[in-house]
């Protein structure tokens, strides 16, 4: 059992990382209490009462104070962030005792015990701001949509933001290739797919290899294994704690695999060659991405076909126009398939990436 008592601790500033504070006096609670730790990457520090003067009731990122310790920090400063914790379901009074102590939470053990992982891995990781998440997805095939989210990655990248590239599309080749990352050490889909639960961000990055300055999560050359829905669910929820961006490039077909995805994705963008029967095929992939994703928005390639352009496009499929995708020169050259999509920094693929993120993370900061 879980319970509000005022208002819930808000997360963790970015970059703010320290260890929770336990309070107890109780073994059993205790150890309880530091198996959770663990179980969330964490290493508490443990008191049996109030710590003396200012510190670490104070600075840490999260408070545990066990039932039995609640009388002995009746007197602390009140702040966010402190977790009455208990054992007995039948106890009335733990509310009284919270209100007593300024909690902001009441947690009975063993009934909360995911929900309080989910808290202490919280604090431990420094959440802050969650990913800015857009998804790339071709509206036919071969329309370019692989291209796009490596050039807005690799352009995120160098811009300084902390920059994941998901390939969820096991059937694509592998985003690693395309960037001349293949033989590259890290962790590819497979090694994921028994994860369940809460995936450890920090864990997550590290494990990834990193290519032009960003993370890459894609599929190895081995034998397709299935990943399920859940194992999705979890990495991506995961790569979103860390901050930053996130880019994922999405397969055209809908499975219950890519609605995990879509279902946490900010702006997907749907690129779409200005023909009209890719016009027509990127309808039908429209309607069955809009099922789940609010915010789709089209990004037109040409050349164009008589009588279409980008706007007619975008009425057409009645969705926002983000704009043109131009045509990346050094990738057309014999000698340009190892240079990564968007790493012209002054090329007309960079720029039209590097000013979409300044729309879009403005967005972001304005809503």
């Amino acid at each position: 059992m879980t319970g509000t008592v005022t208002h819930d601790p808000p997360p963790a500033a970015p970059g703010r990382q320290g260890r929770p504070l336990i309070v107890t006096e109780d073994t059993e609670l205790l150890d309880d209490l530091l198996r959770l730790c663990a179980a969330a990457g964490a290493t508490p520090e443990v008191r049996h009462s109030l710590p003396r003067g200012r510190g670490s009731w104070e600075s840490a990122p999260l408070v545990l104070v066990g039932d039995d310790a609640a009388r002995r920090v009746r007197g602390a400063t009140r702040r966010r962030g402190v977790v009455l914790v208990g054992r007995d379901q039948d106890d009335s009074g733990v509310w009284r005792r919270a209100v007593e102590i300024g909690a902001d939470h009441v947690l009975v053990l063993p009934d909360g015990e995911q929900w309080l992982v989910d808290r202490i891995a919280d604090v431990a990781e420094g959440v802050g701001r969650p990913a800015l998440t857009v998804g790339v997805i071709g509206g036919r095939g071969g329309a370019g949509a692989s291209t796009l989210a490596c050039a807005l990655a690799v352009t995120s990248a160098r811009e300084g933001l902390r920059t994941l590239l998901v390939d969820a599309d096991p059937l694509g080749g592998g985003l690693d290739v395309l960037l001349g990352g293949e033989t590259a050490q890290g962790l590819r889909w497979p090694a994921f797919a028994a994860s369940r639960g809460r995936v450890g961000g920090g864990a997550l990055e590290e494990s990834l290899p990193e290519l032009h300055a960003l993370r890459v999560l894609s599929w190895d050359r081995g034998d397709r294994v299935a990943v399920p829905p859940q194992a999705v669910r979890a990495v991506l929820a995961a790569a979103r704690r860390r901050g930053g961006t996130v880019v994922v490039d999405l397969p055209r077909r809908v499975d219950d695999g890519v609605a995990e995805v879509l279902a946490q994705l900010d702006v997907g963008l749907l690129v779409v060659p200005a023909e009209l029967r890719a016009v027509a095929a990127a309808g039908r992939v429209a309607s069955a991405v809009g099922m789940v994703l609010k915010d789709v928005r089209v990004a037109v390639r040409g050349p164009y076909a008589p009588g279409l352009d980008d706007r007619e496009v975008a009425r057409l499929l009645g969705l926002p126009l983000v704009g043109e995708v131009p045509v990346e020169p050094v990738l057309l050259r014999p000698d340009g398939g190892r240079t990564p999509p968007g790493a012209a920094a002054r090329g007309p693929l960079a720029r039209f990436c590097k000013e979409f993120w300044e729309r879009a993370l403005a967005e972001v900061g304005s809503g």
